[in-house]
């Protein structure tokens, strides 16, 4: 073994064997927001309107509101280990652990009031 390794294990300093997971994560979700961003940008390109009546019969659809619902999450996720990441790797003092917790409450609320949006709107119908 290396050099100081013991040390390290110890104090939790050096590979938590989790850097390539979290990495493909990340790209996974940035691929799939690629995607979704990109049928959202048609979808409502090829809408006909956008007062609440149109948008609302829009977003009742099945065929929306599950990708709709997808982006969401999706773009949620990416956000978070994003964030995690340059917090981690830019904030060095323990408040760091605080600050994590606290992306990942707003971030929380955010998917959650957007789901119960777009659950509201599409279960309600058109």
């Amino acid at each position: 073994m290396g050099q100081g390794t013991e040390l390290g294990r110890v104090r939790g300093l050096g590979s938590a064997k989790e850097g390539a997971h979290h990495w493909w994560r990340q790209r996974i979700t940035a691929g799939s927001n690629l995607f979704l961003l990109i049928w959202f940008m048609i979808s409502l390109t090829r809408l006909g309107g956008f007062d609440y009546e149109t948008v609302h019969a829009w977003i009742a659809s099945a065929w929306v509101a599950v990708p709709l619902l997808l982006l969401v999450i999706s773009t949620c996720w990416h956000a978070r280990l994003g964030l995690q990441v340059l917090i981690e790797d830019y904030q060095h003092d323990e408040s760091r652990v605080v600050t994590i917790v606290l992306i990942e409450f707003f971030l929380a609320v955010i998917a959650v009031t957007a789901i119960f949006s777009i659950l509201r709107a599409a279960l309600a119908g058109a």
